[in-house]
């Protein structure tokens, strides 16, 4: 069932989505007793997200016909990495220790076994509920795998190797945008318990909260109140290191694809993981400046508020209503979103890894570098930037993951 969307210009949407964050926000912050209880179990961020998929699903605004998750992920996402990282302690993040990556590795075989897995339970136990050749759904899903291991590039690159048509290729984007965004949701949700989470794991996140207590504490000895020209300077850093970042990338990705076409297998080739990449390694590198003391005006703060506003704009992408066009296919996807999960708990459940890496191990794998960052944000603005070294690595690793996915998935059909 498709409506009419009521608001199609991009200014009105933005417009919308800004004065429903604001909202949340001034809710979550009142008195209201009623209003306390609810953001009590209800983390705000989840309704960022949320509200705008119920918008896109009821036709007030369209997420396809949209560009704002485009120029949100290309110019948002990189100018608050850059103000979320200035204040980072990178020696705290190394000091997590090895159990991000565990927890990201896990969830990167999770979706290499889980693919074949899922294939096998429903090509077996409900052989005709999906309306689609053997060989064209295991070539499609091969996206999927693609997708959720590495990225967009990952998944462009899985469609050629493995000759996906374009009808089925369009189904399985539906499939992944769906699942993994309701696996978001519930990572958000999460987040906002992530205390009872780690107590069921019996976790220890001391490193985590050190971390988080210590950038708390420099951002409160350093914090001043801001004026106008604060602000010019936290937007030139911003928006400076951005523009310098897409110029790079420009320049980068296509002498490497020119040159070193085979590095596309580690998606060297593609501009938005160069965009992600610099914008990264600049705030780092800006962190150990002078410039870090802009943490004390604000200069998280307005990060988080790029950041929700991306946030707001991946949830316009989900429609709920398009399962109905292939509830077989969806089905499989979330089983195998299932077997994800179920591996990536039992492991965190041995080595007693905080929730924080299940989210963030996940996310990294599923959503990448423009989701990572928001879940673990959802924990800390300051953890954002774990978010983004582990989608990096995903980057690399996607293609050859979803490779062998796609070949255990061919077996099985």
């Amino acid at each position: 069932m498709k409506y009419l969307t009521l608001f199609n210009n991009d200014a009105t949407v933005l417009g919308l989505l800004i004065m429903m964050l604001t909202a949340i926000f001034v809710m979550e912050k009142s008195s209201n007793k009623y209003l306390k209880s609810f953001f009590k179990y209800v983390p705000a961020l989840l309704l960022c997200y949320f509200i705008p998929s119920l918008f896109n699903s009821m036709g007030v605004i369209s997420g396809e016909e949209s560009n704002l998750y485009f120029i949100a992920s290309r110019y948002l996402l990189p100018a608050s990495l850059v103000l979320l990282t200035l204040s980072i302690d990178l020696k705290k993040i190394i000091n997590l220790g090895p159990k991000a990556i565990i927890m990201f590795l896990t969830g990167t075989f999770g979706i290499l076994i889980g693919g074949p897995l899922s294939l096998f339970f429903v090509s077996y136990c409900f052989p005709d509920l999906i309306p689609i050749s053997s060989d064209d759904l295991w070539r499609g899903l091969t996206t999927v795998a693609g997708s959720w291991i590495g990225g967009g590039a990952n998944q462009a690159a899985m469609k050629e190797m493995f000759n996906v048509n374009d009808q089925i290729f369009s189904s399985m984007i539906t499939v992944d945008v769906i699942v993994a965004n309701i696996w978001m949701g519930f990572l958000l949700y999460g987040a906002g318990i992530n205390k009872k989470m780690d107590n069921w794991l019996k976790a220890d996140s001391s490193a985590i909260e050190d971390l988080k207590n210590k950038l708390i504490k420099y951002k409160n000895e350093n914090q001043k109140i801001p004026n106008f020209t604060d602000y010019m300077v936290i937007l030139s850093i911003a928006f400076g290191l951005t523009g310098l970042s897409h110029a790079c990338a420009d320049v980068i990705a296509p002498f490497i694809q020119n040159n070193f076409p085979f590095l596309a297998k580690f998606s060297l080739t593609s501009k938005f993981f160069w965009l992600i990449v610099i914008a990264t390694t600049g705030g780092l590198i800006l962190s150990f400046t002078k410039l870090r003391k802009y943490e004390g005006v604000g200069a998280s703060t307005i990060g988080s508020i790029f950041l929700y506003i991306l946030v707001a704009t991946i949830g316009m992408k989900m429609n709920a209503l398009s399962i109905l066009d292939s509830p077989g296919v969806f089905l499989l996807g979330l089983i195998w979103m299932l077997i994800h999960v179920s591996l990536l708990l039992i492991v965190a459940k041995i080595i007693r890894a905080p929730f924080f890496f299940v989210a963030v191990g996940s996310q990294a794998n599923v959503g990448g570098a423009a989701s990572a960052p928001v879940v673990a944000s959802a924990f800390h603005p300051s953890l954002a930037p774990v978010g983004v070294l582990l989608a990096v690595l995903g980057y690399a690793l996607g293609t050859y993951a979803a490779w062998l996915c796609g070949i255990l998935m061919q077996f099985v059909a």
